[in-house]
């Protein structure tokens, strides 16, 4: 069975920082691409960063230059660093597989509040 387990969302300030993580299970993580995607209230869902199996990475423009995304191969994790937040970053962050076999596997979402 897949699981897709993020964490590390929360209420944070204009400007400051949070890292969220995505663990993942019963998936071959490595041969997986990996993505975050944020949906915010009265909003499509919106690709947010990529992650190939090759190690490439892409970025939304409105997060370019702040945010980061990275993995852990070893530990079956996808993480994305988040600098500089702003109010239009509040969202529910959420991660999604894409596997060699072209299944795809989706997370539950953590909570981004970005809010003075």
């Amino acid at each position: 069975q897949v699981h897709l387990t993020e964490s590390g969302g929360g209420l944070v300030k204009p400007g400051e920082s949070l890292r969220l993580s995505c663990a993942a299970s019963g998936i071959n993580f490595s041969n997986s691409g990996m993505a975050w995607y944020r949906r915010a209230p009265g909003k499509q869902r919106e690709l947010v960063a990529t992650s190939t199996t090759f190690g490439g990475t892409g970025y939304a423009d409105s997060v370019k230059g702040r945010f980061t995304i990275s993995r852990d191969n070893a530990k079956s994790t996808i993480y994305l660093q988040m600098n500089n937040l702003q109010p239009e970053d509040t969202a529910v962050y959420v991660c999604r597989a894409f596997t060699a076999s072209a299944s795809e596997y989706w997370g539950q979402g953590t909570q981004v509040t970005v809010s003075s």
